[in-house]
């Protein structure tokens, strides 16, 4: 099983999100060049953590996104469904109705496919455990395992990101 990569930046940007005043944002560009990724790229992933409710768009020159909701109510799941979309890995196609028993009129009586409820059963286990992630939970696991310059250095990065949109504006 494998998630998109548009999952693993959007985690990634969301982290910066966390520490943006509730009236700020940061800018798709300065997220995308902070990355090394491409801007239309981000925007797309943008657009559907938005159009999720995790993000809200703050339209303007000092435009950009910010979290919809506190990061305690945002989970790893709630991110990867709005990036994937709710359908489930497992796709039962119900081949067992084709199988030679049925086809023989052996078996008449319709059955659940053990298959089935085993690999549904197995992928309700991992979306309850990334719905106890959080965007909370990471921010503190990053703070015990990056140094406190790093994570001072990416919020100056932010920072004078937003300065230096904010001067172009004054005349």
């Amino acid at each position: 099983m494998k998630y998109s990569v548009g999952v693993e930046y959007a985690l990634h940007c969301l982290v910066y999100l966390i520490v943006v005043p509730s009236n700020d944002s940061i800018g798709i560009k300065d997220l995308a060049e902070f990355q090394g990724l491409p801007e239309t790229f981000l925007s797309k992933v943008f657009g559907k953590l938005s159009k999720a409710g995790i993000v809200s768009s703050v339209p303007g020159v000092k435009g950009g996104y910010r979290l919809s909701k506190s990061p305690k109510d945002i989970s790893f799941w709630d991110v990867i469904e709005a990036i994937e979309g709710p359908k489930p890995i497992f796709q039962c196609e119900n081949i067992k109705d084709n199988g030679y028993l049925y086809r023989k009129n052996y078996c008449q009586a319709p059955s659940f496919c053990t298959i089935n409820l085993v690999m549904l059963s197995a992928e309700e286990k991992r979306r309850d455990d990334l719905r106890n992630k959080t965007l909370s939970w990471l921010n503190e696991e990053l703070g015990s395992v990056l140094s406190i310059q790093i994570r001072e250095d990416t919020r100056k990065f932010f920072s004078k990101q937003h300065i230096k949109q904010t001067s172009r504006e004054i005349p």
